[in-house]
């Protein structure tokens, strides 16, 4: 947004009997710096991209007299001038401008003087034989739009030119500073000269000076069909004011020049005026020529030839059919979708809405009659209209942001007054449609809130609470209505902030930012509480360190991913291939392993923590892993042979990271996992309770994604380790004496079926051994003819103390027998002799 200061000072006054604004308006008068303003805007959240000082454009040009003009002796397209710049100074210039003659005025750069649109410093100069002091200039060579190529004669230009030797400058409106703001998407008001006047206004303590409102203009239902309405209602409104009467000509020189400053190129003066309340109050507005639009199409639902008048009852707002074709206003065919929003006449479309109106109902210099469009469109259909067809527009920037329903028949009025005034027009009728509007409820503002959050102000070096005056100020210089109350206020948020400014702290905020947050006091919290991880946090923490440690590096990867009938759609997506979220983590894992190994990586060791999506909308946080390949520095130990890890090898890895949070796994036999190896998975448990799955990829899977055989992936849910995790806070350290008895340890070997896990018979004998089984683990697993068929045979040495005493043999035998036996009993083992 290109911001003008001198039409800003318009906007912003102090009031008339405030002594202490009024010395604030004087800082924001002529003499106020720019750099100041900039500051101030950007610590307050507009932030300032670039200042560009129009004077310095015309510095050291004057206004200057040509007395005589003749042909230059040696050359026939140069002429030979004497000028005259003030006081009784002449200056003889050889111009090479066709349209240079006698008794005009034009600006004149004396020597010395830098042009810094054309990079050009003027120094006395020798033109094939004749000497020459200046430069007459053209409107480009002062940065100013003009294609006619020859000087510019202030006698065509001004209703008043200067007198000689003054400076050109503001004349031509080259007396201003531009500020280049970058607008946020939450605050659309800030497109718009009214809506920075209030900001500024906010920030020096100064009241806006808007115009008077023009009368509304009465309106009657627009006709229209079914569909019509519903697309007006998305949006929310949609209008059309008939004016006639109308001289299409070149726009007074103040409205050219605020276009210009601003970035717009004028047109004629129906258009520049739509643009200049574009600017003014943010609202994008729209002519149709009539006449023309009537030949365009018959009225909806009249056969034959097309109606001389305009029909309104034939405009109509809906997507266009896939291939419709629509020439806009920039020359450009247009071949529109589904996606595009149009408006239609006679079910033809004739603009873009939001966008961009169609060449065929353009205003011309024969037009005499117009339809003014003002219309509010859904953002979401305007984003996804300008994106279907490559096109960005100021009018689409200002839509894709929201507006308010409130201020567009306002800006409509001010539109139509100017036609009045500039163009003669006349306005005959106006039709409307728009959905039922829904008071916004106000918000209440209290006043210990707003100072327990922000604290005191600093004013003369005291410390103190803002005071009521100013709070009120603040908000009421941004449009809020404030009414008093006993604990604050009652406040009523305007329209071109409904979208911002929607509770309680959202007003403390904006006190904040305007009064600015360099005023308050620096000051404790009080009471002043401990902060600190949550025990979930903490878990969390820990397990991403545990796996590091463990040889994986966390990764992150998208989780916009392409189309899938099984993955979430998004509404909205910037491109096609990432339009849905993510309902797996492994798969792009894989990728990313596959990746790495062709890039000649030795090994891809590699956990992601992140969120996938399901159809319906719910969201879970998974535990993700991938171990592919081999993770060492050295080679020897293998005579130079890669040495990848084996199941259980892998399976280590993510046990020794659980096993800092002092989570204990369980691991059941999974057979049907398409993923995995239908021999080397199992089912990780973790209280009793599925959790995930560990396993080998498929020898499939591995081939078709050009992985290793020995590709390892896990996958567990992030709720059922951390819930495991965080029961009294198992992983905080605590000690335990150490041993100052003998332990004793005896071997078991026991016959079991093959199928039987390692973990029952674990679980069989330390309940069993209680309270003398201090250990337990699994030493040897043999299958072989001497067990037999089926059968396997499982070896486990088996620590027994006491704490306090020495056991003796009988004690040992007592507890061991008491294994056995619930071995026996409970599972059929047989004892291996």
């Amino acid at each position: 947004m290109r911001v003008s200061l001198r039409w800003l000072r318009e906007l912003v006054g102090a009031p008339a009997a405030d002594s202490a604004s009024a010395a604030a308006d004087g800082l924001f008068g002529p003499e106020f710096r720019a750099e100041e303003l900039a500051e101030r805007l950007s610590i307050a959240g507009f932030e300032v991209e670039a200042i560009d000082d129009l004077s310095a454009q015309a510095r050291g040009v004057v206004v200057g007299y040509v007395a005589e003009r003749a042909p230059h002796p040696n050359a026939d397209k140069l002429s030979v001038c004497q000028v005259e710049v003030g006081g009784d100074q002449r200056l003889q210039i050889v111009c090479g401008a066709a349209n240079v003659r006698a008794g005009i005025h034009v600006p004149v750069a004396l020597v010395g003087t830098t042009l810094p649109a054309v990079q050009l410093t003027i120094k006395p100069a020798e033109l094939r034989g004749v000497a020459s002091s200046g430069m007459i200039c053209s409107l480009t060579e002062l940065g100013l739009g003009d294609s006619s190529g020859g000087i510019a004669v202030l006698d065509d230009l001004l209703d008043e030119v200067p007198e000689l030797g003054s400076p050109v400058g503001p004349s031509l409106g080259l007396d201003d500073t531009i500020l280049e703001l970058a607008i946020t998407a939450n605050r659309p008001d800030g497109l718009s000269m009214q809506g920075i006047a209030r900001e500024v206004a906010a920030l020096l303590g100064l009241e806006t000076r808007f115009e008077a409102p023009p009368e509304a203009i009465d309106a009657r239902p627009l006709p229209g069909t079914a569909e019509t309405r519903r697309a007006i209602e998305e949006g929310g409104l949609f209008s059309l004011t008939a004016l006639t009467g109308l001289a299409v000509t070149a726009s007074p020189l103040w409205i050219q020049r605020r276009l210009q400053n601003a970035g717009v190129r004028p047109i004629n003066s129906v258009v520049d005026i739509t643009n200049l309340v574009m600017l003014e109050t943010g609202q994008p507005l729209h002519a149709f020529d009539r006449d023309r639009l009537a030949k365009l199409a018959p009225a909806a639902g009249t056969p034959g030839p097309a109606r001389p008048e305009a029909d309104p009852a034939a405009v109509g707002l809906r997507h266009a059919l896939e291939g419709e074709r629509l020439t806009t206003l920039d020359g450009e065919e247009r071949v529109l979708g589904p996606e595009a929003l149009t408006v239609t006449y006679g079910d033809r479309p004739i603009a873009l809405a939001g966008l961009m109106g169609g060449a065929d109902e353009a205003v011309q210099e024969a037009t005499t009659a117009i339809w003014l469009e003002a219309a509010v469109f859904a953002p979401q259909a305007v984003r996804r209209s300008a994106r279907s067809v490559g096109l960005r527009t100021e009018a689409s920037s200002r839509f894709e942001k929201g507006l308010p329903l409130e201020a567009t028949l306002a800006a409509s009025d001010r539109a139509c007054q100017l036609l009045q005034q500039i163009c003669g027009g006349q306005v005959e009728s106006r039709w409307l449609h728009r959905r039922e509007a829904c008071e916004s409820a106000p918000l209440h503002l209290r006043r210990d809130a707003l100072h327990n959050l922000l604290g005191p102000v600093v004013v003369d070096g005291e410390a103190d609470d803002l005071a009521d005056e100013r709070i009120e100020q603040t908000l009421a210089a941004i449009g809020c209505s404030l009414a008093a109350e006993p604990e604050g206020w009652v406040v009523r948020v305007p329209p071109s902030r409904a979208m911002d400014l929607r509770r309680e702290v959202d007003l403390i905020e904006e006190v904040a930012r305007l009064v600015g947050y360099d005023h308050f006091a620096s000051h404790l919290p009080d009471p002043i509480e401990p902060g600190g991880l949550r025990p979930e946090q903490q878990a969390e923490r820990r397990l991403r360190r545990g796996l590091c440690a463990a040889g994986l590096q966390e990764v992150c990867s998208y989780s916009l991913v392409n189309a899938d009938p099984a993955r979430l759609p998004l509404a909205n997506p910037l491109l096609a291939d990432y339009g849905h979220l993510r309902d797996t983590i492994h798969q792009e894992l894989l990728e990313a392993a596959r990746r790495n190994l062709q890039a000649g990586q030795a090994g891809f060791w590699a956990f992601e923590i992140g969120a996938v999506f399901n159809r319906e909308g719910g969201q879970r946080e998974l535990l993700v892993g991938v171990i592919s390949g081999e993770r060492r520095a050295e080679r020897w130990s293998s005579s130079g042979k890669p040495r990848p890890p084996g199941y259980f090898e892998a399976r280590g890895c993510l046990e020794q990271a659980l096993a800092g949070l002092q989570i204990v796994t369980e691991d059941r036999v999974l057979s049907d996992h398409p993923l995995l190896h239908p021999g080397r998975a199992s089912l990780v448990v973790v209280e009793g309770r599925p959790a995930g799955w560990f396993g080998q990829l498929h020898p499939e899977q591995a081939e078709q994604q050009d992985l290793p055989a020995a590709t390892y992936v896990f996958q567990l849910e992030m709720a059922a380790l951390v819930t495991a995790a965080t029961r009294r806070n198992r992983w905080q350290p605590s000690f335990s004496p150490f041993p100052t008895v003998p332990a004793s340890e005896r071997d078991l070997a026991l016959v079991v079926p093959t199928s039987t896990r390692a973990a029952d018979l674990l679980q069989v004998m330390r309940k069993a051994g209680r309270p003398l089984l201090e250990q337990v683990e699994l030493i040897d697993r043999y299958e072989g003819t001497q067990v037999g068929e089926g059968q396997c045979s499982q070896a486990f040495r088996l620590r027994y103390r006491d704490p306090r005493r020495t056991l003796t043999d009988a004690d040992v035998e007592e507890a061991h027998s008491r294994i056995r036996q619930a071995l026996e009993r409970q599972l059929g083992v047989q004892l291996r002799s």
